[in-house]
């Protein structure tokens, strides 16, 4: 997108915003004061049951005026979210790092990377190749449903770099509600980064439209999200020492501009993109009963003209649909500027070539819920489902790999193994049942299970389960959380059978087992948040040297132990996250065993009305073998030849919030150079963004 017309508009932006203050502040008596809240429905809330969450507020969710929610598998339930309106840390966005203290990156924000926390990371995805881009593309996780008094339209631009190295993000969610029962949403993400670094450029174009409705007896809730994530693969840089000695290299010269270095790749581009439409449908049957208007006043005092009728939901019918619809392409038309040896094998072509994957997936659900809550012996809501699942894959069509080896081209790698199919379906059956309980006082809980019946799937077992509770202690409460999570899952097709230019591989893995207990305590008047957590896992599919994917058949444990302590004097706050993790075989798991985040920051208001943040971040984590990079396949890969880590990344920023408008200004990698030495990679030869300058704009059009 050009920024002329971008800057323009942001202009116009500001200049609405700043006219509309005076308008919010008479408007804010009459409206909500912020979209903080969350719903509950007797029959369609609990608490979170993610294993890997690290909130723990209290898992009740409470109707109020305005609220959100996201939803949670396999049934629909909901539980709460809250609206990026906080203009704290609002500059921390523009880093491709920001997810994750410990985060192996190409460097480009809207390119390939992997948080490198383990209790933080997903399982592998049926179609591994969105896992390398997960933080910029939608998902079920992702998804939020919002339920406004207004219409609220969020709209925000980040720009930074230069002309040669710009990097712009332009996105916007809009929700309004067509009565107190249903509302319609969209939302838009488009970034674009030409990369401070040779043939780095990307391009991510995002795009959704939601709708729900909660009524007495009909729910429904869904969703259509389409991404188109595009982006050159330069392969890395060709000699790490442009970054760490560049001196050595010129002669004396040591400066070199990033733009200027070498990298292995010159023509080569990768694409992901994928549709997904998500529906929900609850019928439930109940009765109802009429109540009292006031809980200090008797049904029988009450005139019959006073009292209030209530549904009370029993049962529930579900049905939900998902459905994926997407594709991968590794395009590559080299030169005489490529690292000739950066691609082991050639199977198919020596010259200009494209593997491309169309991937298609279909789950439907139907599940029968007794409800919580109807009566008083109702402690806890019951369910059981059944699902279908169906997936088709066509990969690289591969006539020449059919030919008899002598009478193959020249050049060509010959490949004598057995060859799998280039078109593959399956179809799978899966039963389960779930227990909530979301509406106790002092503990809730939840437990979900499922098996697989038939196909790849026969045997396959899920099991999730969560316990919560609150204490007082002191005039503040305390909030705990202990959580368990066993898999037992067959490895995705595409991990047995898979066709391209440059890599084929025909496997028959083992099901993989995992079993993670964990916990989690809050401390609120001591904003301490500690949590720890232990796996197991045995025959786990990993990447190796060779960028191929290969089982450990044994076990490999994982420990892990987080604290955030939050540190506050008046006007001054230090905020800290340390991540302790261990992994008994770093061969095949590795990890940095310390990793922190810390934030430094004064707060204060100007003339009371304008909020302003300023402070210095920094991410740290201990070195170790890092994962490398594999363009081809989209695949982070273990390797034992160089180290990564014990470099700080810090960013200098200041944030501000005037009424409904959020804006920044950052230096990021503020410290190149001057704190923490030149070796700044978190992968092997792909180094981070060097030092930039980064502002950003957001308003809330709440209207």
């Amino acid at each position: 997108m050009p920024r002329r017309p971008i800057r323009i508009l942001v202009a116009l932006l500001a200049v609405i915003a700043l006219s509309w203050q005076q308008a919010d502040a008479q408007r804010a008596a009459s409206r909500p004061t912020g979209r903080t809240g969350s719903s509950r429905s007797s029959s369609g809330s609990r608490s979170s049951s993610s294993s890997q969450s690290s909130s723990t507020s209290t898992p009740k969710i409470e109707i109020g005026p305005s609220y959100a929610w996201k939803i949670v598998p396999p049934l629909g339930l909901r539980e709460p979210a809250t609206i990026d309106t906080l203009y704290l840390n609002y500059a921390r966005q523009s880093v491709p790092s920001f997810s994750s203290p410990a985060y192996a990156t190409t460097g480009n924000l809207g390119g390939p990377g992997q948080t490198m926390i383990w209790m933080d990371r997903e399982p592998m995805n049926s179609f591994f190749f969105s896992d390398a881009v997960r933080q910029w593309i939608p998902s079920l996780s992702t998804m939020r449903f919002y339920n406004t008094r207004v219409p609220m339209t969020l709209l925000s631009y980040n720009t930074g770099g230069s002309r040669i190295n710009t990097q712009d993000r332009l996105s916007a969610t809009f929700s309004g509600n067509i009565n107190a029962r249903a509302q319609v949403g969209a939302m838009l993400d488009y970034l674009y980064s030409k990369g401070s670094y040779d043939k780095q450029a990307a391009k991510d174009i995002i795009a959704g439209a939601s709708g729900s409705y909660m009524g007495d007896h009909i729910e429904f809730q869904g969703f259509l999200t389409h991404y188109d994530v595009l982006f050159k693969e330069n392969g890395g840089i060709t000699d790490d020492l442009y970054i760490t000695d560049p001196a050595q290299l010129q002669g004396g010269n040591g400066t070199i501009d990033s733009k200027s270095i070498p990298v292995n790749l010159a023509n080569a581009h990768s694409r992901v993109k994928d549709l997904n439409l998500y529906l929900n449908t609850r019928y439930k049957l109940g009765f109802w009963r009429e109540e009292s208007p006031s809980d200090t006043i008797p049904l029988d005092e009450v005139p019959d003209s006073l009292r209030i009728q209530r549904f009370v939901p029993v049962s529930a019918v579900t049905w939900t649909f998902d459905l994926h619809n997407g594709s991968h392409m590794f395009r590559n038309d080299p030169s005489s500027a490529d690292k000739t040896d950066f691609f082991r094998n050639s199977y198919i072509t020596t010259g200009k070539m494209e593997d491309l994957m169309h991937y298609t997936s279909v789950r439907n659900t139907v599940g029968l819920s007794l409800l919580e809550g109807f009566n008083k012996y109702a402690q806890a809501g019951l369910s059981a489902y059944i699902a279908h699942e169906y997936h088709r894959i066509t990969q690289t069509t591969d006539t020449i790999l059919r030919i008899p080896p002598d009478e193959r081209p020249e050049g060509l790698t010959p490949y004598d193994g057995t060859l799998p199919a280039h078109r593959g379906s399956e179809n799978g059956l899966f039963i389960g049942a779930q227990l909530v309980r979301a509406q106790g006082r002092i503990l809730n809980y939840d437990a979900t299970a499922e098996l697989g019946l038939t196909s790849r799937w026969a045997g396959d077992v899920k099991i999730d389960g969560n316990v919560y509770t609150r204490f007082r202690l002191g005039r503040d409460s305390v909030s705990v959380r202990a959580y368990a999570r066993f898999r037992n899952q067959a490895a995705p097709y595409l991990m047995d059978n898979y066709i391209s230019n440059h890599f084929i591989w025909h496997n028959s893995f083992s099901k993989t087992r995992r079993l993670r207990l964990g916990g989690e305590i809050s401390v609120p008047f001591t904003r301490t948040r500690l949590s720890a957590a232990v796996e197991n896992v045995q025959n786990l599919i990993y990447f190796n040297e060779d960028c191929l994917p290969v089982q450990h058949g044994g076990n490999v444990q994982i420990v892990s132990a987080t604290l955030r302590q939050d540190l506050a004097w008046r006007a001054l706050h230090w905020d800290n996250i340390v991540i302790f993790q261990k992994s008994s075989n770093s061969d095949v798991i590795p990890l940095p065993s310390l990793a922190v985040n810390s934030n430094l920051y004064v707060t204060f208001k100007v003339a009371r009305v304008l909020s302003v943040q300023l402070g210095v971040n920094c991410d740290w984590y201990s070195r170790y073998y890092g994962v490398d990079y594999q363009p081809a396949t989209m695949t982070f890969y273990n390797q034992r030849s160089v180290k990564v880590g014990n470099y700080p990344f810090m960013n200098a920023y200041a944030n501000f919030r005037l009424s409904k408008t959020r804006f920044f200004v950052m230096m990021s990698h503020v410290n190149q150079g001057v704190i923490g030495g030149d070796d700044y990679f978190s992968i092997p030869h792909y180094p981070l963004n060097p030092r930039r300058f980064q502002m950003g704009l957001s308003i809330d059009f709440a209207n």
